[in-house]
């Protein structure tokens, strides 16, 4: 198995993906120089309590076998900064994962977790976390703790609500997937500090309103809010001038705010599938749209400036 290892930049790698392993050689228990150890896509059902040994790791992914749990080792594991783990049957997570004070990127998602361990909430140094395809019905105020997060996926749990310690998360800037919950509301907190983020969806939940202060997220790019119950918008949308793509389908909307006029930066506008009788006339002076979807409402008469956006290349279907 030595033979197999390789140099990383400046450490010692081994790949062992889709080799059809149903357990890994003791024998990987002797690198303890090892810094990157990657297993995804066999048929493993557990770890052994030996990598614990494996002191100098730095990264370990294991994506896409059949683990149902962790050893309590892991957290022996004292310079580890990636831990990939997605699409497997973990039902829980050890304590010990609390030790793994390095860890920077987690992604746990596509497991059967009902639940993370209180130990979880301390990984202070988080930057990435995913936790999408589980079975998490509530995330802890703790949560709040894990403010050098960047990017954060809850998407397609059992999600009800959100703690306001969410708000304190001031380093998100990538993305925030909220999607294929069970929302009804979102916590105003949630945007007073968030104005760095790109990218926000809170698609296929139940939501009938968005707080007002939205327009606090002045540095997003791309909003998805479809296949929601949303019967009106905040004007406060309007504010969020870097906006390049607002995705409203499927909802209840039956106007749209004056203000989404001064969306200048719109490269794609989706409204279909809700019961809107008029368009705002600001539209047509959208310079930048590439694609506008007003179709399956209920509106009249057709715009005189549709066919302006359609002069000047951009696609719209009605």
């Amino acid at each position: 198995m030595l033979e197999e290892t390789e140099k990383r930049d400046t450490g010692v790698a081994l790949s062992l993906r889709y080799c059809g392993l149903t357990e890994l050689p003791e024998s990987l228990g002797q690198l303890n120089e090892l810094q990157y150890l990657d297993v995804s896509g066999n048929q493993l059902t557990e770890l052994p309590e030996w990598l614990g040994n494996l002191g100098s790791l730095e990264e370990l992914h294991a994506d896409g076998n059949r683990l149902t749990a962790l050893p309590t080792s892991l957290g022996q594991l004292a310079h580890l900064e990636t831990l990939r783990l997605y699409d497997n049957h973990l039902v829980s997570l050890p304590e010990s994962i609390g030790q793994l004070t390095r860890l920077k990127d987690i992604s746990i998602g596509r497991n059967r977790l009902a639940a993370l361990p209180e130990s979880f909430w301390e990984l202070t140094q988080l930057q990435s976390l995913n936790t999408a395809e589980n079975r998490l019905t509530e995330l802890p105020v703790c949560i709040g703790n894990l403010m050098g997060l960047q990017t954060l996926d809850v998407g397609h749990n059992a999600l009800t609500a959100l703690p306001e310690s969410l708000g304190r998360l001031v380093n998100l800037t990538f993305f925030l997937y909220l999607s294929n919950n069970c929302l009804t509301a979102l916590p105003e907190s949630l945007f007073e500090n968030l104005g760095d983020l790109r990218y926000l969806n809170v698609t296929d939940n139940r939501l009938t309103e968005l707080p007002e202060n939205i327009g606090k997220l002045t540095g997003l790019k791309e909003l998805r809010i479809y296949h929601n119950q949303l019967s009106r918008l905040p004007e406060s949308l309007g504010k969020l001038a870097n906006l390049k793509v607002l995705d409203l389908r499927n909802n209840h909307l039956m106007a749209l705010p004056d203000a989404l006029r001064n969306l200048r930066s719109l490269t794609f506008l989706d409204v279909r599938a809700n019961r809107l009788v008029s368009l705002p006339e600001g539209f047509g002076e959208f310079a930048n749209l590439e694609k506008l979807d007003v179709r399956w409402n209920k509106i009249g008469a057709e715009p005189g400036w549709i066919q302006q956006l359609e002069e000047r290349g951009c696609d719209v279907y009605v």
